[in-house]
């Protein structure tokens, strides 16, 4: 990897970052670009190659579920989703 691309990683990430809390989003962001949007873009390719249609959301909802038990700087973890594509009875355990 050249010093260029570190660089522009760097500032793309990190940007202009002044505090921890601006370093750790930085670091957050950089982490689900690495473990999950890269891999979910490249299936999403796969799919549309094969001559399928594909959509593709990011979910940055907070459920207000989450209050008090996940730190404020969360938005929507894996899977948040799934209530309001569902609707709560699964939160509920009602099923």
């Amino acid at each position: 990897i050249t010093s260029e691309v570190v660089d522009r990683v760097y500032k793309e990430y990190m940007g202009d970052a002044e505090s921890p809390a601006q370093v750790r989003d930085g670091l957050l962001d950089a982490m689900g670009d690495l473990f999950f949007l890269i891999a979910a873009v490249e299936v999403a390719r796969y799919h549309r190659d094969a001559g399928n249609p594909v959509y593709f959301y990011e979910f940055q909802h907070r459920p207000s579920s989450v209050e008090g038990v996940v730190p404020e700087f969360v938005k929507a973890d894996h899977g948040a989703e799934i209530a309001f594509v569902f609707g709560k009875p699964f939160l509920a355990g009602d099923v």
